[in-house]
């Protein structure tokens, strides 16, 4: 039994690494991959936005079909298309070409965590359960902070931007052939008729909401929200998935098994932890190393280093920690432990030693949070035949909240520059630094025009200006308004985790309520 569940379980974690690493591996190649088809940044842009709507559709499909059909075989699915969008993306001679294969990638990458954590709450031991779930939410987070480093490593290696994904066919074939030889499922079958319009109704509704998504402009918010592009995708993707609730609640008892049981969505502590794993997709931008603690562009991004073995140590333990202490007392830590940590970049952190402190609480805490117990509560009163479209529920309200987060996170600093002419007015009034109102406003535009594309090569520029006096204060003043963005940035990101710790805590009286009311129910029967 012990090696049976090991084989697996490396080929799992594998497999979730190749995935999860592979859409931070595009963003250190958008600029290549842009030159390359000689496309715009806004079109450029579409490979990462196709990957995120592709993954979000690939996940509840994925999740349902693996309790349908058996997840050893959806495993070996999801990996082989995986590895053959990889290969077509790589011998992409045209840009559109590039962005169907993108897509077919994500339809294979966006089930293998899924499939992976079902397994393991359907086959492990429940003492073992938080342990193994740790290892693959730790390497999810890993290969997501690595990404960038790793694929700007290959790029300055091969100087080719196939290499990305010609990288994953080798490891997606031994992965398909190690998947037939290693792992072995007995797993009872539903045999209900599969709810294909279900299925394609959700899709729709999934696909809608994820879009409008990616309309929002987080420097101009308010704007954005009031853009067809937005609430009219919005509005559909909401109403598409009501629509899809009341068909699926049709279904209950009937010959045709429904995508996702109504029957779950109406238990409280289900809900609760949906909305757990929504404030748990918040993410830490990686450009505060480079634009406020002045760190090289090419060094900028090892300094994550710390974070991403943090958040592999913080999964690994979070999993012990619910074999141990169960899940609530774990999210609780998580929640406290990222909240101090984010709390301390806008109080504290001003060089980077104080940054790697701040950055292993944030690791430790979300890492915590990953894989190991929001799965464990979301597949509590699954039941067998819905672990696994439990499991991608859960992880499909994490993908909404990570499509969403970056965009408002961007806006606080992006936003933070309209301050920026006030910033200077005071600096050279400090320092008692008189400056006609003529010079002054075309310092502030020119400055902050430049800030929102490139702010090393702002700074670098504003080196080069001979006055000490003049140069100083646009320095500082850039400084102190990249910092107030960030701020906003990180106060955000401790309001995520102190809504994460609260969620939790009322999700574990929810679910010790329901427990007794179970208990008082079969003891008067």
């Amino acid at each position: 039994m012990q090696k049976q569940m090991k084989w697996p379980l490396i080929l799992f974690a594998i497999g979730v690494f190749m995935a999860a690493l592979d859409n931070g591996i595009i963003t250190s190649s958008l600029t290549t991959l842009n030159a390359s088809f000689e496309v715009s940044p806004t079109w450029g842009a579409w490979t990462i936005t196709l990957y995120t709507l592709g993954l979000a559709v690939s996940v509840p499909i994925a999740g349902k079909l693996s309790d349908r059909y058996g997840r050893k075989k959806l495993f070996l699915i999801e990996v082989a298309l995986f590895g053959v969008g990889s290969l077509l993306v790589a011998l992409s001679t045209s840009f559109t070409f590039f962005l169907i294969a993108r897509v077919i990638q994500a339809l294979g990458g966006g089930g293998i965590f899924i499939i992976a954590s079902s397994y393991v709450l359907s086959k492990f031991p429940a003492e073992r359960q938080g342990t193994a779930l740790g290892l693959l939410g730790g390497m999810n987070g890993v290969a997501a902070i690595l990404g960038p480093n790793i694929g700007a490593f290959i790029l300055d290696i091969t100087g080719n931007w196939h290499w990305l994904f010609l990288i994953n066919v080798p490891i997606a074939i031994l992965l398909f052939i190690a998947g037939i030889r290693y792992i072995h499922e007995e797993q009872e079958l539903s045999r209900a008729a599969v709810d294909w319009s279900g299925i394609a109704v959700l899709t729709l509704g999934v696909l809608s909401l994820m879009y409008s998504f990616s309309n929002l402009d987080g420097v101009n918010m308010l704007q954005s929200l009031g853009s067809p592009m937005f609430y009219g995708f919005f509005l559909a993707g909401v109403v598409i998935l009501v629509l899809f609730y009341f068909l699926e609640k049709r279904l209950e008892g009937s010959q045709r098994e429904p995508v996702v049981s109504t029957q779950l969505l109406g238990i409280a502590s289900f809900r609760w932890t949906l909305l757990i794993a929504f404030f748990s997709g918040a993410i830490l931008a990686s450009g505060f190393v480079e634009q406020y603690l002045g760190v090289s562009n090419t060094a900028s991004g090892y300094w994550f280093t710390p974070l991403a073995l943090a958040s592999g140590i913080g999964a690994g333990g979070g999993g012990y920690l619910v074999d141990r202490k169960g899940p609530i007392w774990t999210l609780s830590v998580a929640g406290l432990l990222s909240a101090i940590g984010f709390l301390l970049f806008p109080l504290w952190v001003e060089h980077i030693w104080q940054f790697v402190i701040a950055s292993i609480l944030v690791g430790v805490g979300f890492g915590m949070m990953l894989g190991a117990p929001v799965n464990v509560l979301v597949t509590e009163q699954a039941g067998e035949d819905n672990k696994g479209i439990a499991v991608a529920t859960s992880s499909l309200f994490r993908q909404m909240a990570m499509a969403i987060a970056p965009t408002i996170f961007a806006g606080f600093l992006a936003r933070s520059f309209s301050n920026l002419g006030t910033n200077i007015q005071s600096g050279l009034a400090d320092q008692g630094i008189q400056v006609p109102p003529e010079v002054l406003q075309q310092y502030a535009s020119g400055v902050s025009a430049a800030s929102g594309s490139d702010l090393s090569g702002l700074t670098e520029g504003l080196s080069q200006i001979p006055d000490p006096g003049i140069r100083d204060v646009l320095l500082q003043a850039v400084h102190h308004t990249t910092g107030q963005g960030y701020s906003g940035l990180f106060w955000s990101a401790v309001i995520f985790s102190i809504l994460t710790l609260v969620a939790a805590l009322i999700t574990g009286r929810l679910r010790h309520n329901e427990k007794r009311n179970l208990v008082e129910t079969a003891s008067t029967r």
